[in-house]
C-alpha cells in the first residue's frame, strides 16, 4: 500500500494527536473526524484551511478505497460491490434491502484462510487482513451509493474473512462505527460472524459490546463438522458451544447459529434432532441457509423439502429457526463468489 496515512483508522483521541503532531489547533480534530465519517473528500471539507487540505491529501487517504464496479441484481433490490483498495487488491460488499432498512455486508480481510469447504472466500487464502478504517469505507462508500435513497443502519460482518481472526481490527471498526460523532450505528443492528475461534469468542464478550454473535456452525457434531470446516480440528464444537455460552451469560444476548443445509451430509431428520438436543435451553435462533453452489466444489445444497422438514423438526423440539432469504443469486451473492470471478477473468 502507498506510504499515506488511513486517517479513518483513528480514534479521536488518535487524530487529535496526528494533528497536534501538525500543528493544528484541537478544535480541527472533531472537524475532520465529522468529515472523514461522512465520507466527504479532504478537497470538500469546507471548514477547514485550504493548504491544510492539501496538505492532508499528499499525506494521507480520505477513503482507502473506492466502488471499482456495482452489481445490481434483476430479482430483487440486493446490489454487490467490488470494492478496489488502495493496493489494487478486490473485496466484496453486499447491500440488501429489507423492511427495516439497508443492511450491509461487509469483508473483514482480503481472501479468508479458514478453508470451509463451502465457501468460495477461502479458495485463493488470505492475502491480508482490512484495517478499521478499510471496514468503514465500506459503510461509506455504500451511503455515496444509496444517496437520497437512504443509509446503511445494520451491518453484517460475514463477507470475505475470518472477524475474529482480525480481531483487533474488528473490534476497533465496531467502536468506530458506533462513535456518536461518527456514524452513530447502534450495536445491536450489528451481527459479528465467526466460524468458532473459541478464545476470542470468550474475549469478545469481555468487550462490552451489544453486537450479536453469530456462529457458522453448519453441524450438529464434531465428526460432520470436521469433514467441511477445519477450525474444528483446532476447537471441538464442545469448546466452541462452551465459549458460545459464556458469551450469552456475559452480554445477554441471543447468538445466531447459521447452518447450511447441504445435501445428505448434515440436513437429514437425525440431523435436526442432534442440533436440537445441542441447543437445548440456549438462548438463540437457527438461521438455515440453503447452500448457494460453488463450482469448485462438489457439495450440493439440500432440497427444499429436506430444508422444510429440517425447519419443522427444529420447531418441534421448541428451536427457533428460520430459513434465510436467498438474495441477489444473480449476482453471485454468496460470499466470495464475485470476487472470484473476478479474479479467475485476469481483470
Amino acid at each position: 500500500m502507498a506510504e499515506k496515512t488511513i486517517l479513518l483508522d483513528k480514534t479521536p483521541e488518535e487524530l487529535a494527536q496526528y494533528l497536534k503532531q501538525e500543528g493544528q489547533p484541537a478544535f480541527r480534530a472533531k472537524q475532520l473526524y465529522s468529515w472523514l465519517h461522512k465520507g466527504v473528500p479532504f478537497s470538500e471539507m469546507s471548514n477547514l484551511p485550504k493548504a491544510f487540505r492539501e496538505k492532508l491529501g499528499e499525506e494521507c487517504w480520505d477513503l482507502p478505497m473506492e466502488i471499482h464496479e456495482v452489481f445490481p441484481s434483476q430479482k430483487d433490490d440486493t446490489v454487490k460491490f467490488l470494492f478496489r483498495c488502495k493496493d489494487d487488491h478486490i473485496i466484496e460488499g453486499v447491500l440488501m434491502h429489507y423492511h427495516y432498512g439497508y443492511s450491509l455486508c461487509i469483508s473483514t480481510q482480503i481472501g479468508c484462510k479458514m478453508g470451509c469447504a463451502f465457501c468460495a472466500s477461502t479458495l485463493n487464502g488470505c492475502v491480508r487482513n482490512l484495517s478499521s478504517g478499510e471496514m468503514l469505507a465500506e459503510v461509506l462508500l455504500a451511503n455515496r451509493y444509496l444517496g437520497d435513497k437512504g443509509h446503511v443502519g445494520h451491518i453484517v460482518l460475514m463477507g470475505s474473512g475470518e472477524p475474529m481472526d482480525n480481531y483487533e481490527h474488528t473490534v476497533r471498526f465496531l467502536r468506530a462505527v458506533n462513535h456518536p460523532e461518527g456514524l452513530n450505528i447502534s450495536l445491536r443492528n450489528i451481527s459479528v460472524s465467526t466460524c468458532g475461534l473459541a478464545p476470542q469468542i470468550r474475549k469478545l464478550a469481555e468487550e462490552n459490546l451489544g453486537i450479536t454473535l453469530s456462529l457458522s456452525l453448519h453441524a450438529p457434531n464434531d465428526a460432520i463438522r470436521r469433514q467441511i470446516m477445519p477450525v474444528a480440528n483446532a476447537y471441538t464444537l464442545e469448546e466452541t458451544m462452551d465459549a458460545v455460552r459464556d458469551y450469552v451469560k456475559k452480554t445477554g444476548r441471543r447468538v445466531v447459529f447459521e447452518y447450511a443445509l447441504i445435501d445428505q451430509l448434515n440436513s437429514r431428520r437425525e440431523h435436526a434432532l442432534e442440533l436440537a438436543r445441542l441447543l437445548r435451553e440456549l438462548q438463540c435462533h437457527v438461521n438455515l441457509i440453503p447452500l448457494n453452489h460453488v463450482d469448485e466444489r462438489s457439495l450440493q445444497p439440500a432440497s427444499p423439502k429436506a430444508v422444510q422438514e429440517f425447519l419443522h423438526t427444529l420447531e418441534e423440539k421448541h428451536i427457533s429457526a428460520t430459513v434465510r432469504r436467498e438474495m441477489g443469486s444473480d449476482i453471485g451473492g454468496a460470499c466470495g463468489q464475485l470476487r472470484r470471478r473476478y479474479l479467475q477473468s485476469g481483470s
